[in-house]
């Protein structure tokens, strides 16, 4: 049995959750594949996966011993990338997480542009607006937004996402006036964005054209009939007319564009947290996760506005 080869097809099988995904990709059997994970399991005398008629799980030992495997069949790949190509071409999978509304409208179209870059990369590009464990779930690589804790991932900064007060125009229309200050916003409908660790608590700083002092602060406690856990819910609120949302400027540059939604409260700051892309440590160095990153920087920063508009 060759080792090596052996664990690279472990990987897949937990990658792709499908003896008979592996066995089309390698244009083999899917009774080959079982058969060589059946020979890996007995060198290392331990069960890797349980196997049902439905579905495949990964044992206790074979969840650690995917983390492991899975890294070093990627340093390998890097390696004979490098050796091969001079490090011009890269190969291999890539996983990569995000929030909902930042992968699909910022980071989706630059995953498209990198892959027709490096055809030999295959993306797993996941989204949600929760916590995700990296080390947990094999991510080599997240776009993180906010203020980051103690860590033991390595962190870069690739630009700051800049939240405003916002509503659509037919909202807007709907109204006697629209709101002037902070405190106006206890009398309007807001679309609260649970994920946002202050919750309805929204915060502003007076700056040119506040008519208070810059540098004022104001902590708004709001209300709504709508909240959710979904950044992409509270943006189809805001565009179906619903109310008001203290949400990034990225959300909706497209509708700011032509006019659709409205920053309102120009005079006042919101908070505004940075953007990171964020990786274990043993991933660092790898080639695929370094020249991605270096692209979705690159990219973000040379966008209309720059990074800190775009992000």
């Amino acid at each position: 049995m060759d080792r090596l080869q052996a664990m690279h097809t472990f990987v897949r099988v937990v990658e792709t959750g499908s003896f008979s995904a592996v066995a089309r990709e390698r244009h083999t059997t899917q009774s080959t594949v079982s058969k060589q994970i059946a020979a890996l399991e007995h060198a290392l005398g331990v069960r890797l996966l349980n196997r049902s008629t439905r579905a495949l799980a990964l044992s206790e030992a074979g969840a650690h011993y995917f983390e492991q495997a899975r890294r070093l069949v990627a340093e390998v790949d890097d390696l004979e990338a490098a050796l091969r190509q001079g490090e011009q071409r890269l190969v291999g999978p890539l996983r990569v997480a995000a929030a909902v509304g930042f992968g699909r409208l910022k980071l989706m179209p630059l995953v498209q542009r990198f892959l027709e870059a490096h055809p030999d990369v295959s993306i797993d590009l996941r989204l949600h607006d929760g916590f995700v464990d990296l080390v947990e779930q094999g991510v080599d690589v997240a776009v993180r937004i906010g203020e980051l804790g103690d860590s033991s991932l390595i962190a870069r900064r690739i630009g700051t996402s800049y939240r405003m007060a916002l509503a659509s125009r037919g909202y807007l229309a709907s109204l006697p006036a629209a709101p002037r200050s902070p405190a106006d916003l206890a009398r309007h409908n807001c679309l609260v964005y649970t994920e946002l660790s202050a919750g309805n608590a929204w915060l502003f700083t007076a700056g040119e054209g506040a008519g208070v002092a810059a540098g004022t602060t104001q902590t708004i406690r709001v209300r709504g009939n709508l909240q959710s856990n979904s950044s992409e819910v509270i943006r189809s609120a805001v565009l179906s007319g619903m109310g008001i949302a203290y949400s990034p400027s990225w959300l909706f540059d497209a509708e700011m564009a032509s006019g659709e939604v409205v920053r309102l409260l120009p005079g006042w700051v919101a908070t505004s947290p940075p953007i990171h892309l964020v990786y274990p440590r043993a991933r660092a160095q790898a080639a695929r996760v370094r020249a991605f990153s270096d692209f979705v920087a690159d990219a973000l920063r040379s966008g209309p506005g720059g990074s800190a508009q775009a992000g």
